[in-house]
């Protein structure tokens, strides 16, 4: 368990940080990078359920993936350097991934195809659920741009941001009243 008593320390005024294992890094490294950017997807899904009515049915559902997040961001932030640690590092799993697909095929078997790309917007929830969505994948490439440098990166964390940039998107459809708000691409419309 979690136990904050003092929020500031000033120990990252000199502009480095400590990883979940103690280890420093700087707070521009990749992987602080990384995590970092999973942090700005959770808070912006935050501003997503904010926005939905009470009682919305997507609401108990992104709050598990904030849940997700969390872990997801635990997981960066511990390298399995293959070191033995003083505890057990939380890391994500597979069947995360498994539960957003499932989401995925739930919500999306209601939703009418589309014959058009949507543009951000629509509901105030729809909005922020597209800026989850780009700011997962932005995390996405972050993670996989951090496993490029040969660091250590969970398969687990790459694959989940993966599907819950898909779950995102069609979260932002069924804000939008089921699709029948989404604002339609026009291709060369404003020519």
């Amino acid at each position: 368990m979690v136990r904050l008593t003092k929020i500031y320390t000033k120990a990252g005024d000199g502009g480095r940080t400590r990883l979940g294992d103690m280890s420093e890094a700087d707070k521009h490294d990749p992987r602080v990078e990384a995590y970092g950017t999973v942090d700005e997807a959770n808070a912006t899904i935050g501003m997503a359920v904010a926005a939905l009515p009470a009682g919305h049915e997507l609401q108990g559902l992104l709050t598990s993936i904030q849940n997700d997040l969390f872990d997801a961001g635990a997981d960066l932030c511990v390298p399995d350097r293959g070191e033995a640690l003083e505890w057990e590092p939380l890391r994500m799993r597979a069947d995360q991934t498994e539960r957003l697909e499932a989401e995925i095929d739930r919500l999306n078997a209601r939703l009418e195809p589309l014959d058009s790309f949507v543009l951000p917007g629509g509901s105030a929830a729809s909005a922020a659920l597209h800026l989850a969505r780009t700011i997962t994948r932005r995390a996405e490439r972050r993670v996989v741009a951090l496993r490029s440098t040969g660091e250590p990166v969970s398969e687990a964390v790459v694959t989940y941001l993966n599907r819950l940039s898909d779950l995102l998107f069609v979260a932002a459809r069924i804000a939008n009243d089921d699709g029948r708000a989404d604002v339609k691409w026009v291709p060369g419309g404003q020519r």
